[in-house]
């Protein structure tokens, strides 16, 4: 007897199932630092099609994965300002610089001796804050992205415990524009499906309200449902305790701030760089572990860790440290000509984006 059923699906590559959180906020805020250290046009454009790459092709989809077009429609507006500042406030001129246009200039008191208002628009001023404006846009957009990739509330679970109440906050903070974007689109679709017109100054009205009432009711609900589990309480502890958590908290602090100083400053000893680092760090650690002991909490299903989230957290990694030597006539470019491009610099973002083909695909919503 021959059976007629179709042969099982096979799997091929690795199952689908979610990044934990924490992967991909390392790989977007190390994009991000990447992005940071040039203001190469190109460099730049490469790294917003990477943080876009990424993010279609590994989102979920979660209400909080539709925010990121509005992060890219902010970027947009970043630039337009920065460039629209030059032109209003001008910029630093030489005389062999192309002006593109011509204002009248407005006189100010000597109070305000140094700044002007409109005059010459001239070439470099104008790029200057275009490449300005476009690297606080990648990393706005990079900050997007990991909204759009990392579930908010999973990532509370994975905060240390020191940082319990902080990172509630925080967590908080870091939801309010994706459920703002989905509380537009949903009272932008019921508008659409009642006929009513989304154009105009009354329509925008209809909306904001809508929007606005929407998210004082969530965080009304978020609030009591933090204080009705305790969000924000701790126990008693020890004078002595205490102490010596605070004791362990500020050197920790004092030696990543010396530390710090001292790796940015050449001129310091080498002494106080890396060995103050470490030491700062040791400290902090310990104080955090201290900090930790009074909070207990339990874990459903903890995210595990695997290969992937290494993977991810290292090709972030990868591409803010090969960014550090890329030429600096590369990494930011004269504003007389037109910008030099680096392989070293393109290879360090391309690497940035195996994360979109190499990792496995988010778990289906039920």
């Amino acid at each position: 007897m021959v059976s007629t059923e179709a042969p099982a699906r096979v799997q091929r590559g690795p199952l689908p199932r979610d990044l934990h959180p924490g992967a991909w906020w390392g790989w977007a805020l190390a994009l991000a630092a990447a992005a940071s250290a040039t203001t190469n046009p190109v460099v730049l454009l490469l790294v917003i099609a990477v943080a876009w790459l990424v993010v279609v092709s590994r989102r979920s989809e979660a209400p909080w994965a539709r925010a990121f077009r509005f992060f890219l429609w902010f970027g947009l507006v970043i630039v337009v300002l920065r460039v629209a500042y030059r032109i209003v406030f001008g910029g630093g001129s030489t005389p062999d610089d192309v002006v593109l246009l011509s204002l009248p200039e407005i006189p100010l008191p000597d109070i305000v001796r140094g700044v002007r208002l409109f005059g010459d628009v001239t070439l470099s001023s104008v790029l200057a804050g275009l490449y300005d404006g476009l690297r606080l846009a990648a990393v706005i957009i990079c900050i997007g992205a990991a909204n759009a990739l990392a579930n908010p509330q999973r990532l509370l679970t994975s905060i240390p415990p020191a940082l319990y109440e902080v990172g509630t906050a925080l967590v908080v903070a870091l939801a309010v524009f994706p459920q703002l974007a989905e509380s537009v689109q949903r009272v932008r679709r019921a508008r659409r499906l009642r006929g009513e017109p989304s154009a105009g100054v009354g329509a925008l009205r209809r909306v904001v309200v809508p929007v606005l009432e929407d998210a004082l009711e969530r965080s009304m609900t978020l609030a009591a449902g933090m204080d009705a589990r305790g969000y924000g309480r701790s126990g008693g502890v020890p004078r002595r305790d205490r102490a010596v958590t605070g004791v362990l908290m500020l050197a920790g602090l004092f030696g990543l701030c010396v530390g710090t100083y001292a790796f940015l400053d050449q001129t310091a000893p080498r002494l106080l760089a890396w060995p103050m680092l470490a030491v700062g760090v040791l400290l902090a650690a310990l104080g955090f572990h201290r900090a930790g002991r009074r909070v207990h909490r339990t874990r459903h299903r903890p995210d595990p860790w695997r290969s992937a989230e290494w993977l991810t957290v290292g090709c972030g990694l990868a591409a803010a440290v090969l960014m550090q030597f890329v030429a600096p006539a590369a990494a930011f470019p004269s504003l007389t000509g037109a910008p030099k491009v680096s392989l070293l610099a393109i290879a360090a973002v391309l690497v940035a984006a195996v994360p979109a083909f190499a990792t496995p695909e988010p778990r289906p919503m039920r």
